[in-house]
């Protein structure tokens, strides 16, 4: 519809411009050369805003691929500062301090542990993804540290249905979402348990709430993962939160699949 528009206005001011210019109308284009020559008027006439759109789409793509990059790195150094927190480091030295004189045996271990840890997130701090059965050798780690500061607040259990291996997650996912259990919920009254369940397509945190909610983390682990998740796969995070149980799935990263 605009092209014949514009069809129609370029030949009326192609005739309004012959007739102005005094030219010499028996030599007036014929019908067929007439309209060939407001096709063509036309055609120019498009050709100009067209390029002007394509260039405003390309620039408005690579404005978001820019931004989808940053939201990247964003993400990286945050997860390469939660991973190196050093009220971490300051915790679990507070820990081992206790430990030393009250269970040497367990201090040593919890040095072992701690090491694992620390080699583990230097080893993978580049890596997007990591094999499923690492991030959980990682866990079991990080849960030792966990349940070793807090006693009996909190407990937790590993499940693993079927085969892990070529099996991935975003590296340091897991430990986001344990994380994330024991700085919204400030044991009381009663244990925190958690279970972690890996199955075929799904790795499932579900954890009881405590009575007492701990308000340290305003969730931004959460949604780091959630932006990460949507630059790796089309999959995305479930989170169902009720008033006893807190759960959330994410998917597991099959490349054999994405490739």
């Amino acid at each position: 519809m605009e092209f014949l528009f514009l069809f129609f206005f370029s030949g009326i001011d192609y005739i309004i411009g012959y007739w102005s210019g005094n030219n010499d109308w028996s030599k007036f284009p014929k019908p067929v050369d007439f309209f060939f020559k407001m096709i063509d008027r036309a055609t120019y006439s498009t050709a100009f805003p067209f390029a002007l759109l394509l260039t405003k789409k390309f620039y408005e793509g690579q404005s978001q691929i820019l931004k989808i990059e940053k939201q990247q790195k964003e993400n990286e150094l945050k997860l390469l500062r939660s991973q190196i927190d050093p009220h971490f480091l300051f915790n679990n030295l507070n820990t081992l301090d206790s430990l030393i004189d009250s269970d040497s045996e367990k201090a040593k271990e919890y040095i072992n542990r701690l090491s694992l840890i620390y080699r583990y997130l230097i080893q993978t701090k580049d890596a997007e993804v990591m094999e499923l059965r690492s991030e959980i050798q990682f866990a079991e780690n990080y849960i030792f540290l966990i349940e070793t500061r807090f006693g009996n607040d909190y407990k937790f259990t590993i499940e693993k249905e079927g085969d892990i291996t070529d099996k991935f997650i975003p590296t340091g996912a897991l430990q986001a979402l344990l994380e994330n259990v024991v700085k919204h919920n400030k044991a009381s009254n009663k244990v925190i348990k958690t279970q972690i369940k890996v199955t075929n397509d799904w790795l499932t945190v579900n954890n009881t709430k405590s009575n007492t909610l701990n308000k340290e983390s305003l969730g931004t682990g959460l949604q780091n993962l959630q932006t990460r998740y949507e630059l790796l796969s089309d999959k995305k995070v479930d989170i169902k939160n009720a008033n006893s149980r807190f759960v959330i799935s994410i998917p597991i990263i099959k490349l054999s699949e994405e490739n």
